[in-house]
């Protein structure tokens, strides 16, 4: 599964900043003008509501457990969250989160 965490925050990276950096070229370099574009109606307001409050939750999520585990580089996914999107956020946090919690401990392998 860590292949597949790690596809989908390439693809959470690089298809929504395609639409972006689409929107910044044709309207101007202005966040507030893309801030303003995200509230043009209830539907685009509603789901930027929806994608922050995911992003909150998985940063709180991410913060937990990086204390929790020492997995200080999981840390990595808030910055990625806030700055790309949930949709690169989340599977960077599962597939750094992967890396820890799913490899195999020495002192429980049998032998066989």
């Amino acid at each position: 599964m860590g292949r597949v965490f790690l596809a989908l925050a390439i693809w959470g990276a690089i298809h929504p900043m395609y639409y972006f950096v689409s929107w910044f070229q044709s309207e101007g370099w202005d966040i507030m003008a893309m801030v303003d574009a995200w509230h043009v109606n209830a539907a685009t307001s509603g789901l930027v509501w929806d994608l922050t409050i995911a992003a909150i939750t998985l940063t709180l999520w991410v913060i937990v457990e990086a204390f929790r585990n020492k997995n200080w580089l999981s840390l990595i996914a808030i910055p990625a969250t806030f700055c790309i999107g949930v949709s690169c956020g989340l599977p960077l946090y599962l597939y750094l989160r992967g890396r820890i919690s799913y490899a195999r401990d020495p002192h429980t392998v049998r032998a066989l």
